[in-house]
């Protein structure tokens, strides 16, 4: 039924945002809407609703599809809302409207107005001039009058990915089904309320498969970050079935139509892109590469982070890229993981930047085996490699981990990889370069975890043997080396490659389980304990090599020998002895050790540094700043 002489109501949009969720029709009066620019949305229809003042995105329930596939309801119609929902949307702080009833007040065929005139005299001439319409209207037999065109039934089928890239491969496609394959809905349009839908994205990043064990049963599971030609992402996610049905027709780089998906809200905890909605693909999902449309899509981005500002994310939830010079690449090395005593490769590689500072980068699973040995082959070449999606450690200071969603690329095609190319053939092969880590910055402005941040006494580490139950607390200690036991087991045997322990190999040399070889020779790294002091109070903490080289003033091979010689002054104890009462400033983390079914607190030196007495004076002068002001 439709109904004469019907026309918008004003400010009926209005009416309609101050009342989201009638409980009932009679909660809001008559509201009467024009529907502009109609287009399908999955197996909804969305439209903007115009009451000629203002205009809001909406969308029809998918149980009127029928009434707009029939032809009652058509772009340029009026109708009026029965039942209604206005809901937001988060990532745009907009709001739609869904229709869930209406019914049409207007003609099949409503007339556009193309000159530009007052509402009011636009309305009384829609009204005047109403032409007589037939049921039917050729698009060859199209009425006209001036400033007015009729506009023919259109019947609008959503497509799938498959029937798109289908249609696409026919060597003589019609407009019609071109222009169909332009229907494709951009990532920041999505949300779950919609039915099906299609994307075009490219795959920049990939997730391994994974296995889990939970009380409902084993699986296994990965995901993919998927990216479309307005640059916003989204994460993907694929479970048993559908994990091992796309795992392998997922290729990094190449672009894609899906449809058949569902969306939920993110998880901000473990999402790694920024979208407030994930999506999760099933069996029934389609999933088509798209060959000829690669172009559109852009391709891996990159937020680079220079090596000497990486300190104000160690440790954090915040993942960096990087791009660099390789240094020096490590033979593959396999690591026992300790939750379920597996094996897997992992590949050091050490590289550098503008900042003439180095740090290494530990690469895991496939890309210690692929890229990694592409990298140990042309090492010598001194290549650029740029890293997505790295976890920032603290590991000899500052060291960096690949991931599974982990990106590498060797001698990208990129501005910054040519900048830091010319850079390392003019004067970075020549120059001196240092461990991020060593000793990290004085400076304070960086952000970064300093040896002047998070400054503490012992007594505060000491007094509370909760520190680093949960997880490993970071501090800085200024303090004395008191007393180093020259008994102590100080050193272990280690392999000149990996730097692992090795063990007497038969027949002679030296056994490492890392790299799987004998090896006529070893070195000797230090692992040792040793007793620091300040004001407050004292604590034995744990150093390793580097630092202990720090402390000690010599190499534990230089050490052992000394210790080896026989003579009236015992070198070996005066060069420990050389080393006590000197101040330091150390950087250390706390944590929990269970010895005998106790807890016992371990203190370990992560970096250290000598003393700058001009920065240390104007720490302190800074600190007495505070302190007055806080009066």
């Amino acid at each position: 039924m439709t109904a004469k002489g019907k026309s918008v109501s004003p400010d009926g949009i209005s009416t309609l945002l101050s009342i989201p969720k009638p409980e009932s029709p009679t909660d809001f009066p008559e509201i009467i809407l024009k529907v502009t620019n109609l287009e399908p949305k999955g197996k909804s229809y969305g439209f903007d609703a115009s009451d000629g003042k203002m205009k809001i995105k909406a969308i029809f329930s998918s149980r009127l599809s029928s009434e707009i596939l029939s032809g009652n309801i058509q772009n340029m119609c009026l109708i009026r809302v029965l039942d209604y929902t206005v809901n937001e949307i988060p990532s745009k702080s907009e709001k739609f409207l869904i229709i869930t009833k209406c019914e049409v007040v207007s003609p099949e065929h409503e007339k556009e107005i193309k000159d530009e005139v007052k509402q009011e005299d636009s309305d009384m001439g829609m009204l005047s001039k109403k032409p007589k319409l037939e049921n039917e209207v050729n698009s060859e037999n199209i009425k006209e009058a001036k400033g007015i065109f009729l506009k023919p039934k259109q019947e609008i089928v959503a497509k799938s990915a498959a029937q798109i890239v289908h249609e696409q491969h026919g060597n003589m496609a019609p407009s019609a089904r071109m222009a169909m394959t332009r229907r494709v809905h951009p990532l920041v349009s999505l949300n779950p309320y919609q039915g099906n839908w299609t994307i075009k994205v490219r795959v920049t990043s990939k997730g391994n498969m994974r296995n889990y064990k939970n009380a409902r049963g084993e699986g296994c599971v990965f995901n993919v970050e998927l990216t479309d030609g307005d640059g916003t992402q989204i994460q993907a996610t694929m479970f048993n079935e559908a994990a091992k049905k796309f795992y392998d027709r997922f290729e990094l780089g190449k672009v894609y139509y899906i449809s058949k998906g569902m969306l939920r809200v993110a998880n901000k905890q473990f999402k790694t892109v920024q979208n407030d909605y994930e999506m999760t693909l099933n069996e029934n999902s389609e999933v088509e590469e798209a060959s000829d449309e690669a172009a559109c899509i852009p391709e891996t981005k990159f937020k680079f982070v220079p090596i000497d500002q990486l300190g104000p994310y160690v440790n954090s939830k915040d993942l960096v890229d990087v791009i660099g010079i390789v240094q020096s690449v490590s033979p593959t090395m396999s690591i026992r993981r300790k939750s379920n005593n597996e094996t897997v490769p992992k590949r050091d590689i050490v590289v550098a930047d503008e900042t003439k500072k180095t740090v290494v980068v530990s690469l895991w699973n496939e890309l210690a085996i692929n890229v990694g040995q592409e990298l140990h082959d042309i090492a010598d070449k001194s290549p650029v490699v740029a890293i997505k999606s790295l976890k920032v450690g603290d590991f000899q200071g500052i060291s960096l981990s690949t991931l599974g969603k982990s990106i590498v690329q060797v001698n990208p095609i990129i501005s910054e990889s040519k900048k830091l190319r010319n850079w390392y053939d003019s004067e970075g092969k020549e120059t001196s370069m240092a461990s991020v880590g060593s000793g990290l910055s004085p400076s304070t402005k960086s952000g970064g975890r300093s040896m002047y941040s998070d400054r503490v006494s012992l007594s505060h580490i000491t007094s509370n043997p909760s520190l680093g139950e949960d997880k490993p607390a970071f501090f800085t200690i200024r303090a004395y080396i008191s007393f180093i036991k020259p008994d102590q087991t100080m050193w272990y045997r280690a392999c000149k490659t990996c730097n692992k322990k090795v063990t007497d190999a038969l027949g002679g040399g030296y056994w490492c389980e890392g790299c799987q070889k004998n090896d006529a020779e070893c070195s000797l790294r230090y692992i040792m304990v040793v007793k620091v002091s300040d004001r407050s109070g004292e604590g034995w903490v744990s150093t390793f090599n580097e630092e202990a080289e720090k402390i000690i003033g010599c190499s534990a091979d230089e050490l052992d020998l000394l210790k080896s010689q026989i003579g009236e002054e015992n070198s070996y104890q005066l060069k420990l002895k050389e080393a006590t009462w000197i101040p330091h400033l150390f950087r250390i983390s706390v944590s929990q050790n269970e010895y005998n079914n106790e807890k016992r607190q371990r203190i370990t030196v992560r970096a250290t540094a000598p003393v700058d007495f001009a920065a240390e004076s104007k720490f302190l002068l800074e600190e007495i700043s505070k302190m007055r002001a806080s009066q």
